[in-house]
């Protein structure tokens, strides 16, 4: 029928849509289910065969189409099963969702269970099937018929689902079937489809029919009475309401959140719990959140469901945006395939070993083994914050339960004590069981687990006359405690993000404009959002914010300044307004310090009033307007229905009239006076939006579902192969789009000033958020070369075809260079073969999924990942061997976009194998290079040099005499910041001038040049035998293609002699001034970075602009310079000879007589110089003038020696009137500057200070 026919006032808010029946067709017969992957040497009472959709009431619903294809797939996801009287056939149940190409879903609920069959036509088919059987089986034991490995691994996979155990005589005897001596039974399915998932009492209701089948008394009505009244006389519970309605033999109970609570969430958390463990629950909700592909594998369709709907309701605020399918047909197995994140379930054989089980991609996919309570995480995975306090929270509310927090020790049982009632229901409904039980009793023997269920269902059910019924405690149980462990999760994020919205970007004026520039738009601050997170949230928070479920949140707070608030929207905002009110007299909601729930009393309190005071009871189930004869019972079989009662609604009926009216005119009371929007009303509100605007609004969150890709979830109703082929095509451009927004994304954030004025936030990315997004295009590429694989090697398709690759240029080369061969191939292309080498020969990575990351990363590094991929893909016989017709990397047009999307990262420097890979050994080469021109190019002394990087230096190394180039191998330094050199002053040639120092690190390629341009000698500059440079990374002359014109700025230089130059400004004082305070400010931006961002401090010490350069102005201006014939003179040596007055005046007894801490700081000035002049080193004068401010720096001195220096009687005479250090207003300033750095750890690096004894 088509909806309009139903009463239309009320046709969204009937509990449930549809009845439906699911099974055997006799018309038909016997279909083999070739989708489910048909396995021909299983016996035929083992194999699939197709079912159908028998009936289904009422034809349509016009709001919710019936999908007869999707329903009947996934009533029966493995399609018809047969047993005999001799197996197992207790009945089973399992929910389903269906999830629209618009992100609605719909749930179904199965009852299934065996069923004898009458039908001659299908026992003589099953009978011949199986003598086909048997005659295979007699000449099929030879070992040569074996039939030869899959070709392609998603067949693998189904031949692997579909392995048996090893036939034994006992197994062979169980599955025979002969048509004269065993009876055949059939499965067969009843369905309720709902709008909304109250799976328990959908569960109750669907028992209490079939309990009404297998009686040995007809029910008290036809079954059209109970299948009528569900589906037109049980109205959708109100939100803040509870329902009560009557099966067939007891009352059921269910209840709905209302409006500001937490939405409908009916699945037992507490199996869930109970199934994995409360730690792996939490990681496989870590994994859910980060958007990881997971799949669930469990023999049990329930449990599939159980958990993974239990994770995707803990998500709150947040919801799943990806392919989500709980409960995957064996039809749809091509999906695993699908290289996008998703969340499916997959059924396993009983006793199936895991190791045979082959799955398309593995390097991001989180494999959760329900049955047996393990789970597979991928690599590099963060950890959850405050995961052990968060654990002990969970597990106190489950023990509070009487629940284990701990998982069980038999893998194989997910009963639980609050399906105890279930279960005996159950029992008490299967014949075979009671009579089993008869003879049991008969005998003497006692069923103790099933004494021990009515021993303990009867004790809650007796009471009193006022208690309330088993079900109804376990109703109660169940929801306080799945209410009271969602609330622990999401008091959570409540926390973590409860200052979120002082970090979202509105920009646009209008819903327009944001809809139309929505992809140009950067709407959340995040980097300003982490460096206000405590350090230990960052490794997940920085992955969080980059997932799709948080940028649709985020678009869902934008739009809700135009748009009405989205439910789970409102909800959060509300309790962070609770929790702003609450705390108004703490400083800041936000702190590492974990914080616990504080409302799991109150949101229980609000499910029991519900419960205690039922806001609704349904019209009872009732005599329908049935012709005689209609309805017969007949024991053990589900009756055909009679549609004619069952597609039509009460249009005129006194009961569905009378009660309809009441509860209208109820509700409509309730609103008004609590103001609470029912269902009703918030469709009369959609619908006077703008029909352009709503329009165009669904549409974009449609798209942002799937990453804008405008990937579908798995389509159920048509399989057809160029759907298939439809969906793969959607897959490669979903690829392809994705690798263009992670480039173009890094791009922006590494290209500063240009980001800037594009509007996408701060000028610099800080290296973690850097990490980020090289960890995501690591997963990007495995998922590329994961999609479409012929036959999976290794949890690595990437580092796969890299091997297959290196063994066959390998190969080719080798028959190149036979002899008697004339060599057609060139050579081995060095890079890309001494790179992978490199990563080979990497003791410290363990993994295919680590080497191929590492490769990545350096690769990347060395600009090089673009034409390294190119050059792997230009084998075309390897990939087409490797790889099927739709693969993205066979998609020619595709592939070459992609990697023209990669080439434009070799715009910018990156240094992500460094800073990952800190311990492993390096190669360096140093290479000297002096001024020819003006000295000798060799000396005759001993020459050494110390590397500094920001990790660790190199130690002292000596450089072999007559030799400018060096190699050596030392732990990763990172990128390097120093290099000290210096010699002996040994020979007749000892004095050397050095233009710089090159220093390459061989595996990643970059080279550090380290200006000098000064002497190395006695007698000569300032005598100094050893000097301290900073370097800058070297740009290569010839690098191609590399778009230099946006590269990263360069480091710091140590400063030459140039510095020196007289200021010819008009106005020195100020510029020097200003060349200071940067310099000082620098030095603060420095430590208000994390502290794994800050590098190196050297730099800004003693580079080129630095606190020393700047301090070497300050004092160099008004210096008196050397007359003719004399000898230099240097800043260092005015110090010295304040310093000698200092100490002679205080032989003299002058300084005695001065204020005590004038005296300590004379004192401290004193010891630091004479400490940095007895030293071992020979920095020379510039040198230690530079040690002493460093030192003066760190200990905070220097504003206190800078008056000794400014009273001391020597300055006249090493100074004009003129100068700065005469200026007394000018010191004063400089002193005002330096304090500032008072409150900051200045710490030198220990090759630095080394030699200094104080």
């Amino acid at each position: 029928m088509s909806g309009s026919s139903a009463a239309p006032g009320a046709a969204p808010c009937r509990f449930a849509h549809y009845f439906a029946i699911c099974g055997i067709d006799t018309d038909t017969g016997l279909e083999p289910d070739e989708l489910a992957g048909e396995n021909l040497e299983q016996s035929p009472l083992k194999r699939t065969f197709k079912s159908k959709v028998l009936a289904h009431y009422p034809e349509n619903v016009e709001w919710n189409p019936f999908d007869q294809d999707a329903v009947n797939m996934l009533c029966m996801p493995k399609g018809l099963s047969f047993r005999t009287q001799a197996d197992q056939r207790d009945p089973q149940f399992h929910s389903f969702i269906i999830t629209k190409e618009d992100g609605s879903r719909t749930y179904g609920f199965v009852h299934t269970f065996y069923e004898e069959v009458t039908s001659p036509q299908i026992c003589s088919a099953m009978q011949t099937l199986h003598l086909m059987h048997n005659a295979q089986s007699a000449t099929a034991n030879n070992p040569s018929s074996a039939s030869s490995s899959s070709s392609s691994s998603m067949d693998s996979l189904a031949s692997s689902l579909d392995e048996a155990e090893p036939p034994t005589s006992s197994s062979q005897r169980a599955g025979s079937y002969d048509s004269s001596r065993d009876t055949l039974y059939v499965s067969k399915a009843m369905c309720l489809i709902t709008p909304m998932p109250f799976m328990h009492a959908c569960r109750r209701f669907l028992l209490q029919l079939h309990r009404a089948v297998t009686s040995a008394t007809a029910p008290p009505l036809p079954l059209e009475s109970y299948v009528h009244n569900i589906l037109y006389e049980v109205p959708l519970p109100a939100p803040g309401r509870s329902l009560k309605f009557h099966g067939v033999y007891e009352p059921i109970v269910c209840q709905r959140p209302g409006l500001g609570e937490l939405q409908l969430a009916d699945f037992p958390l507490a199996e869930a719990f109970s199934l994995l463990g409360v730690e792996n629950l939490v990681q496989v909700f870590t994994c859910t959140l980060l958007e990881m592909q997971i799949l669930l594998y469990s023999h049990d369709y329930q449990r599939l469901m159980t958990v993974a709907e239990g994770i995707t309701t803990l998500l709150f605020p947040f919801q799943w945006q990806h392919v989500y399918v709980p409960i995957l047909p064996a039809s749809l197995l091509y999906f695993l395939d699908a290289p996008v994140p998703y969340l499916m379930g997959l059924q396993s054989k009983e006793g199936a070993d895991r190791s045979k089980l082959e799955l398309p991609q593995e390097a991001n996919l989180c494999f959760v083994d329900i049955d047996n309570h393990y789970i597979e995480l991928p690599e590099d995975f963060p950890q959850f914050p405050n995961k052990a306090e968060f654990i002990q929270e969970l597990s106190e509310v489950l023990l509070s339960f009487n629940v284990s927090a701990n998982t069980g020790d038999d893998g194989r049982n997910g009963n639980l004590a609050g399906e105890d009632l279930a279960l005996l229901q159950l029992l008490q409904g299967n014949p075979t069981l009671e009579r089993l039980q008869a003879l049991t009793k008969r005998t003497g023997v006692t069923v103790a687990r099933v004494d021990a269920l009515r021993a303990g269902v009867s004790a809650q059910g007796s009471q009193g006359p006022g208690a309330r019924t088993a079900a109804e405690e376990e109703e109660l149980r169940n929801a306080k405690l799945n209410v009271q462990l969602r609330e622990v999760f999401a008091s959570r994020f409540t926390t973590m993000f409860a200052d979120y919205e002082a970090f979202v970007i509105q920009s646009a004026p209008d819903l327009e404009s944001w809809l139309t520039n929505r992809e140009q738009m950067h709407n959340f601050d995040k980097a300003s959002f982490l460096s206000d997170q405590p350090e230990p949230y960052l490794p997940f928070l920085s992955h969080f914010i980059e997932t799709q479920m948080f940028a649709t949140f985020v678009d869902n707070k934008i739009m809700s300044q135009w748009e009405e608030k989205e439910p789970l929207l409102r909800v959060f905002d509300g309790r962070i307004d609770k929790a702003r009110l609450y705390n108004v007299r703490a400083p800041s909601l936000r702190s590492s310090s974990y914080q616990r729930c504080s409302i799991l009393k109150e949101s229980a309190q609000a499910i029991e009033q519900r419960l205690m005071k039922i806001d609704h009871t349904a019209i009872h189930p009732h005599l329908l307007d049935m012709k005689i004869g209609q309805g017969k019972y007949e024991q053990g079989f589900f009756p055909k229905l009679q549609a004619d009662v069952l597609n039509t609604g009460p249009t005129s009926n006194k009961w569905s009239h009378r009660t309809a009216t009441a509860q209208r005119r109820k509700d409509r009371h309730r609103q008004q006076t609590e103001h609470l929007g029912l269902d009703n009303d918030l469709k009369e509100v959609q619908n006077r939006r703008r029909p352009l605007t709503l329009c165009r609004v669904q549409k974009y969150m449609q798209e942002a579902r799937s990453l804008g890709k405008n990937l579908r979830q798995p389509k159920l109703s048509d399989l057809s192969p160029a759907v298939i082929a439809q969906t793969n095509w959607k897959f490669v451009e979903g690829l392809l789009k994705e690798c263009r927004t992670k480039t173009k994304r890094m791009l922006v954030e590494k290209m500063g000033r240009e980001a800037v004025e594009l509007g996408h936030g701060e000028a610099n990315i800080n290296g973690l958020e850097e990490n980020t997004l090289i960890a995501s295009l690591c997963d990007l590429l495995e998922r590329i070369w994961s999609h479409g694989l012929q036959v999976k090697q290794g949890k690595s398709a990437l580092w796969s075809h890299l091997l297959h690759y290196q063994t066959r240029e390998e190969k080719l080369q080798q028959q190149a260079e036979s002899p008697g061969v004339v060599p057609v191939l060139p050579s081995l292309h060095p890079p890309f073969f001494c790179l992978l080498r490199h990563i080979q020969s990497m003791s410290e990575i363990k993994t295919d999924v680590g080497r191929a990351r590492a490769w990545i990363r350096l690769s990347l590094e060395k600009k090089l990942l673009s034409q390294h991929l190119k050059q792997l893909l230009s084998r075309h016989a390897v990939t087409r061997k490797l790889y099927k017709r739709y693969a993205f990397l066979r998609s020619d047009e595709e592939k070459e976009q992609f990697l023209f999307h990669l080439l434009s990262l070799n715009t910018v420097d990156y240094f992500c194998f460094t800073s990952v890979f800190t311990t492993i050994m390096i190669p360096y080469r140093v290479i000297i290079i002096p001024i020819k021109k003006l000295s000798n190019a060799m000396t005759t002394s001993n020459p050494w040099v110390c590397v500094s990087g920001e990790l660790r230096d190199s130690g002292v190394m000596q450089i072999p005499k007559n030799v400018l180039e060096m190699t050596f191998d030392c732990q990763n330094l990172g990128k390097l910041t120093m290099v000290q050199l210096g010699h002996d002053n040994a020979g007749l040639l000892a004095k050397w001038l050095v233009d710089c120092v090159m220093v390459r690190n061989e595996i990643t390629g970059h080279t550090y040049r380290f200006p000098c341009g000064r002497w190395l000698g006695k007698g000569v500059d300032d005598g100094s035998l050893e000097r301290v440079l900073i370097g800058e990374l070297a740009v290569p002359s010839g690098e191609e293609d590399s778009g230099r014109g946006c590269s990263t700025p360069p480091l710091q230089r140590s400063p030459s002699q140039a510095r020196r130059i007289s200021i010819t400004s008009p106005n020195p004082n100020s510029q020097i001034q200003e060349a200071i305070g940067e310099a000082v400010i620098n030095i603060i931006k420095h430590f208000h970075k994390p502290e794994k961002e800050r590098g190196s401090l050297t730099v800004l010490l003693c580079g080129e602009n630095s606190l020393v350069a700047a301090l070497e102005q300050f004092f160099h201006f008004g210096f008196k310079a050397a007359r003719l014939f004399q000898k230099t003179v240097f800043v260092w040596d005015f110090v010295e000879k304040a310093v000698a007055y200092m100490e002679s005046a205080d032989q003299m007894g002058d300084l005695q007589e001065t204020v005590e801490p004038l005296g300590m700081t004379c004192q401290s000035l004193c010891r630091y110089v004479n400490a940095i002049n007895s030293t071992s080193r020979n920095i020379g004068k510039d040198g230690k003038f530079q040690l002493l401010v460093c030192l003066g720096a760190r200990d905070r001195l220097l504003p206190q020696w800078l008056p000794l220096l400014v009273e001391c009687p020597v300055i006249p005479r090493m100074y004009e009137d003129t100068a700065l250090l005469r200026d007394r207003a000018s010191v004063n300033a400089l002193i005002g500057v330096l304090e500032t750095l008072h409150d900051f750890p200045v710490t030198l690096e220990a090759s630095l200070v080394k030699g200094i004894d104080l």
